[in-house]
This record gives structure tokens, sequence and C-alpha cells, in this order.
């Protein structure tokens, strides 16, 4: 869309943006970048998520430059990430290997490797902790201290674990089909525009990168009966995985070959769906299918809703909106919905004068008669 700046538009927008200065000055504060990081890393998160791009610096550096408007600060990376060179694509990382810092199962008390509690608001009295209004960097930095000495006291060894998928036990007793490797490249959503019908693939990533808050009330909206998916989380994984890529002059592209560039943060969901199915008798019987979830950093409500979309958009013969890949994926994007809604405040004087002079003509008709 375009619109026609009104005559002084110029001058007036140049002392709103003085004005949006001032409004961020005017406390006569500076938050640090690297305070942002260090104090704020669930926002910091979420903006890599919605926006497909893992860079905590430049997450944490849009925040401060938004103001802590989550969808500016989206718009902000993804304007940036626009911007940036596709040098290489990495290759398919293994969950398997994820150096994990949480596990949890709620399907099972018992699982293979144990449950890992993990850094989790889950357990926490929701009550507001005055004490951090003076908090003291001293005394901070003592509790650090006393931390991780009893850390290096109570840690086994320095021995890398990895902990095996819930699921492939399972799968090992029979109970869930094993399917063979779909080594299929994904398309690229940020290179191609969406259209349906949509591969899983395209509809993983739309639903990984939507915005926070729309993929959790559809998620919602399946779970208290639009769509009636109710699953049960099968695991729920937070930790860092590595990336690694090919040698650009390698031919066979042999993994061992790869390079190591580095580590991102995840949190990944399987959730075992119940569904009704019918056997080779044709009667009806129980089964499981798996929801699938996963996003930047710790975010596991969104990808818990993420795995229940995922399952619903499986299955698009059930008449529920959750279940229209269409509504789902076209209504989650952070930056459109937030650009098209924000787009109203922008002049329509024409088109509404246009309607204006419709309904008087209208009025005018109908009082004469």
């Amino acid at each position: 869309m375009s619109y026609v700046a009104v005559k002084g538009g110029t001058m007036a927008i140049e002392a709103s943006i003085k004005r949006l200065t001032y409004d961020r000055l005017k406390g006569q504060e500076i938050l640090e970048v690297n305070t942002i990081i260090s104090t704020m890393s669930a926002m910091v998160d979420q903006v890599m998520s919605e926006s497909s791009l893992y860079s905590p610096y430049l997450a944490a550096l849009s925040i401060k430059q938004a103001e802590g408007n989550m969808e500016e600060a989206v718009f902000l990376m993804r304007a940036h990430r626009s911007t940036l060179p596709r040098l290489y694509y990495s290759q398919t990382v293994e969950s398997e290997t994820m150096l994990v810092e949480r596990r949890i199962s709620a399907s099972f008390k018992d699982i293979p490797g144990g449950q890992m509690l993990g850094a989790t608001y889950d357990y926490t009295h929701r009550l507001l902790d005055f004490n951090l209004i003076d908090e003291d960097l001293q005394a901070n930095k003592q509790w650090m201290q006393d931390y991780e000495k009893a850390l290096q006291v109570t840690r086994p060894s320095d021995h890398v674990h990895y902990f095996p998928k819930v699921v492939d036990y399972l799968r090992e007793e029979g109970l869930f089909e094993k399917h063979a490797l779909d080594n299929t490249d994904p398309m690229d959503i940020t290179k191609e525009s969406l259209h349906f019908p949509a591969s899983r693939s395209v509809r993983l990533q739309t639903l990984t990168r939507g915005q926070t808050g729309a993929v959790t009330s559809l998620g919602y909206a399946s779970l208290r009966g639009y769509g009636q998916v109710h699953p049960t989380v099968g695991e729920v994984r937070v930790g860092a995985v590595p990336l690694y890529v090919a040698h650009p002059n390698e031919v066979d592209n042999d993994p061992e070959d790869a390079f190591y560039i580095g580590e991102i943060k995840v949190t990944e969901v399987e959730s075992f769906v119940p569904v009704t199915v019918k056997n080779k008798s044709n009667e009806e019987e129980l089964d499981f299918e798996i929801g699938y979830g996963i996003c930047y950093g710790q975010n596991e409500t969104k990808a818990i809703a993420m795995s229940i979309l995922d399952q619903c958009l499986e299955h698009p013969e059930y008449n529920f909106p959750t279940h229209d890949e269409e509504f789902v994926l076209l209504h989650i994007d952070s930056v459109e919905s937030t650009g098209f809604i924000s787009h109203l405040k922008l002049p329509h004087y024409v088109t509404f004068q246009s309607k204006l002079d419709s309904v008087r003509q209208v009025k005018k008709g109908s009082g004469e008669n």
C-alpha cells in the first residue's frame, strides 16, 4: 500500500521522531545492551525466534531500540536479517546431540537418562520479590561464587552426556511407528513466498517464527475444544545443539568433513496425541501420533503449543479453524499482523470521504422520498 503525505508531513514526521527520542532519554537512564542479554533472556529468546535470526546481541539491541515493544523489535530484526547474505546452509541438526540443560516428561515418571528440572519458573511462587528493588552487585557475585563452588562438588564428571529420546524408547516397544528418513530439502520461507497447500517443513518454519502469543492462543483454542487435540507431553528438552556446515569445495559432502561453526540454544517438544484409527479388521482402536515443536532459546509454552498445531495441521479434514493451515499460518506472523493492524492509523482521507459522500447521498435520497 502507498499513501500520499499531507502538506507539511515531513516536518511533522521529523518532529515525531525527535519526540520519540526525547521520551526515551528523558528518564536520564541508559540501559546497556549487555544488561538486556544478562537479565532479560526470555525476551531475547522470543525476539530471536519470531525474527528467525539467532543473535542474542542484535536481539537485545532491537529490544533497546524498540523500548521493549516486542512487535517492533521483531520488525527491526527481520528488516536487518533481509540485508544479510545467505552464505551456506547448515547440516541437519540431530537433537540427540543436544547438551541438555533441562529435560522433563509428563508421560513417564522414570525416563531413560532421568528427568532434569533445570532452570524454570514452573516451581516458583508467583509472588513479587521486593528484594530485587535494592539488588546489590557484590551480594550477587558472592551468591554466584557459592553456587559455582557447590556445582563443582556435586558435578559427577566433565564427561559429555547425551540423553536418549523418550519416543525412541517407545518405538523399540513397537508402540510408535518407525518412518524412513525423508532427506528432501526443506523450502526456505524467508526466500520463497508462502503458498498453499503447504508442506510440513513450511508449516513448522512458519510456526516456529510465529508470534508467541498467537501460537499459544491457537494451541490453547485447540486444547479446549476447537479441534480437541489434547496431547501428553512426551518430552521437553532445552539445551544447546551444535551446528556444522559442509566445506564449500567438497563434492560428496561427507558429514565427517564438516566444520563446526557454533551452537544455538533451543527448546524442543514432542507431544503424544491420542487418535482413533481403524485396524486391518476395520475396527477402531487407540493409537498415538507425534506433534513436534521447536524454537530458539527457552520458550516451552510456545514449543508445546506449536506441537499441538503441528498435529492439527496434519489433519486438515477436521472442520475447525485450528486445522485450517491458511487460517493458522496467515494469522500468527507478528510482522504481518501488526503491520496490517497498524496501517489503519495511516491516512485514509480519500477513501473515507468517498464513503461519507455515499452515505450522504443515500440519506439525502431517503429524506426526499
